[in-house]
């Protein structure tokens, strides 16, 4: 297993290999590494012909290997990319299952004339590449690549060269502020970059105005929480709540985001329900549209009565804290292990 690091200096060398799988949360940085095999592997006169593109969520194995056999056209080489390729998950449905079982018969003899890559996002940023099984098999034929989230002076240099192709310069100290604010996702940090260059104009860009515009972090790790709790999973979320506490988050102020988070998945299903646009929720509720788009997904998955259940023991669950020297902790637990059971 290799990091997009290693790929990109691989590319360099013109070390392609034949095979590859993709496998990360971010999935713009996938398809700039995929991009990047591309671009070094096909001329561009002939690139829209010997290109292939599959959606992996509604393929068959008889497909791909009809595309991966096909010779290319004017060209030593074609490549084939099976986005959002699910069957390579660790845990999948049947249908799935039987679509890898082929795939990984097919992957120790496909020919030489197709650079078959495919690739797949990971669940959450709890989910591990390392963890999925298939990878002890598929790594003897296959290059795996892992696209981890950049980090310190990587990250800094690449969202640098965002604002730079957008002809906005941005100060070193606005910057870092702007990495530390924004969600560590390119194509989140790409609209944001966006947004903050419209809204500044020809003035330089301040940490005031990157305040104004741009998503509190608290915001995502209370959307992840309550997702957890969405598909039930109380152990994640329990989990998730241990690593905000660790970071110096207190037990109250997590469960008043939750609290304002259920009422707030409450007034977007009331909004759906009166046939309101997307933009209009997103307007009235104070969000960026693809917050809300976000949020409008996350209502969808709670019933009113489960919603209302949920602010009940919200409220409850306050009472608790704020009048009984028990366990804040443990009672933040049997909140979570109740929305769920309900």
């Amino acid at each position: 297993m290799i990091d997009l690091e290693i790929l990109e200096n691989n590319v360099k060398k013109n070390d392609i290999k034949n095979k590859y799988i993709f496998v990360g949360l971010d999935e713009l940085l996938i398809k700039e590494g995929i991009d990047s095999i591309i671009n070094s592997t096909l001329d561009e006169n002939f690139r829209e012909l010997n290109l292939i593109r599959i959606d992996g969520m509604n393929t068959t194995f008889k497909s791909i290997m009809d595309n991966c056999e096909t010779l290319p056209f004017m060209s030593s080489k074609k490549v084939v990319v099976v986005y959002r390729a699910e069957f390579l998950k660790d845990k999948t449905d049947s249908a799935s299952k039987s679509l890898y079982t082929e795939m990984r018969e097919y992957l120790k003899n496909t020919p030489d004339h197709c650079v078959l890559i495919m690739y797949y996002l990971l669940n959450d940023k709890r989910d591990r590449a390392e963890k999925n099984l298939k990878f002890k098999t598929l790594g003897k034929t296959c290059e795996i690549v892992k696209a981890d989230k950049l980090r310190g002076e990587k990250l800094l240099k690449k969202v640098k060269s965002i604002f730079d192709e957008k002809g906005k310069d941005i100060g070193r100290i606005e910057l870092k502020y702007f990495c530390d604010t924004v969600e560590n996702n390119f194509n989140v940090i790409e609209r944001e970059a966006e947004k903050l260059v419209c809204y500044v104009g020809d003035n330089n860009i301040t940490r005031d105005d990157i305040i104004a515009l741009t998503p509190k972090k608290e915001d995502e790790d209370v959307f992840d929480l309550v997702e957890f709790l969405s598909i039930k999973r109380p152990e994640k979320a329990i989990d998730l709540m241990n690593e905000l506490i660790a970071k110096g988050e207190s037990v109250t102020k997590i469960l008043a985001l939750v609290e304002n988070q259920m009422n707030m998945l409450f007034k977007i299903k009331s909004k759906l329900d009166e046939k309101k646009s997307k933009d209009l929720i997103a307007r009235e509720i104070g969000r960026p549209l693809f917050v809300a788009e976000k949020l409008i997904g996350q209502s969808r998955k709670f019933s009113y009565k489960s919603l209302e259940f949920a602010m009940k023991e919200c409220v409850k669950t306050d009472r608790l804290l704020k009048s009984t020297g028990g366990d804040k902790k443990m009672e933040m637990e049997l909140l979570f292990l109740n929305i769920c059971i309900k």
